[in-house]
């Protein structure tokens, strides 16, 4: 990451320069978990963004009532509108803010082209590896990341909760810092800390790492993060996958990043000693730092399982799928992500439920029982012991 004090003198140059944008027009495409409270919190903040969803229920809560954002005792709405379709004549927009799934951020991205200012970019919020696939549409220059760190979803058409606090981490895919990602710092810091990164490719892998363990066995297991990775088998089969991400990431030539600062994916990748020493020290304080992103993200529900139940395409080959298609041109085996793959895709097609069993499959299936205690019905495996002093 870049330090704040090289931040503050980009920042400053720029400004010298006249680059910034006092008060950008936006527009924000998608309105479910991440754009609902993106659009409440910017809408509170005076901002005033155009919203788009192509879901019409979503559209007529928010027009019938304003957005409702709930928390743990209470809930506000915060009056808005919203649209099912861009307006002839809007525009042009200096950044249009793509929340929608990873699944339907190309077509956004070329119905907002045309409605984009000549200076202004698309600026990526989806999970996954979604800036090449914008900058293949935009151009690269047009093109911004801002990785997510904090969880939202939507109980019901246009009331939203957000399950995770967090912030951004923003980004070009060539490294270059300039005035828009300083002007888009400044537009989402109300919604969370907002940093600059000159890495956003590792940070993407990084990023991509922990949601192709907690968004796909969350999709899996069917329940909340916090009551999945309190299963020790649950943790093993997440350890396992980002070690694959992680495997696929160095053979690229990829240099990760922290997430938020403090996950360091090169130290959680498992070694070939921990994956056979069960009762190994290191192994224990892999397994207690999951133990404590559990309870840190304890409500947060996989949106790739909310899209199956409301009949939608999973964006399962957004995440893992990226991981497969990477490993199979480098020869690179990955077992468990490409289980993962064909179990989330039968699930899409009703020949497979959610559930811990399912899960108990995929642990089985993948023969990850070597050096681990076995599971013995449907008993747990119980927490890990906390990492030595």
């Amino acid at each position: 990451m870049i330090a704040k004090i090289e931040l503050l003198r980009i920042a400053g140059t720029l400004r010298r320069q006249g680059a910034l944008m006092t008060k950008p027009k936006v527009l924000l495409m998608g309105c479910g978990g991440i754009g609902g409270i993106m659009a409440a919190k910017l809408l509170e903040r005076g901002q005033a963004p155009f919203i788009v969803t192509h879901n019409p229920a979503i559209a007529d809560a928010v027009n019938r009532r304003g957005l409702v954002v709930r928390q743990e005792d209470h809930e506000h709405v915060v009056p808005g509108r919203a649209a099912v379709a861009l307006p002839e004549g809007s525009g042009p927009f200096d950044f249009v803010l793509l929340a929608t799934q990873p699944t339907q951020v190309e077509e956004a991205a070329r119905t907002a082209l045309p409605v984009l200012a000549p200076r202004g970019a698309l600026v990526c919020l989806q999970n996954g590896l979604c800036e090449q696939r914008v900058a293949a549409i935009a151009g690269a220059e047009r093109t911004l990341g801002a990785i997510v760190a904090w969880g939202g979803s939507m109980i019901e058409p246009g009331v939203y909760e957000r399950t995770s606090d967090g912030g951004f981490v923003l980004g070009r895919l060539d490294g270059a810092i300039d005035a828009r990602l300083t002007a888009v710092r400044t537009l989402l810091e109300p919604i969370g800390p907002a940093e600059v990164t000159a890495n956003l490719r590792g940070a993407r892998w990084s990023k991509l790492a922990i949601n192709c363990a907690i968004s796909s066995l969350g999709t899996i297991g069917g329940d909340r993060l916090g009551a999945l990775l309190r299963h020790r088998f649950v943790r093993r089969l997440g350890l396992e996958v980002m070690t694959e991400v992680v495997e696929v990431a160095r053979a690229r030539g990829v240099q990760l990043e922290k997430v938020s600062g403090t996950i360091d994916l090169d130290w959680v990748a498992l070694t070939e000693a921990e994956r056979t020493a069960s009762g190994s020290a290191s192994l224990m304080a892999k397994h207690a730092l999951l133990l404590a992103v559990g309870a840190k993200f304890r409500r947060l529900r996989s949106s790739m399982l909310q899209a199956i139940e409301r009949g939608r395409e999973p964006a399962v080959d957004y995440l893992n799928g990226e991981v497969v298609a990477r490993a199979r041109a480098l020869g690179i085996p990955v077992p468990v992500n490409e289980r993962i793959v064909e179990m989330i895709h039968a699930m899409a097609r009703g020949a497979a439920r959610p559930g811990m069993p399912l899960l108990r499959q995929l642990y089985a299936e993948t023969h990850l029982d070597d050096g681990e205690p076995r599971p013995r019905g449907d008993r747990d495996f119980g927490a890990a012991a906390p990492p030595p002093a």
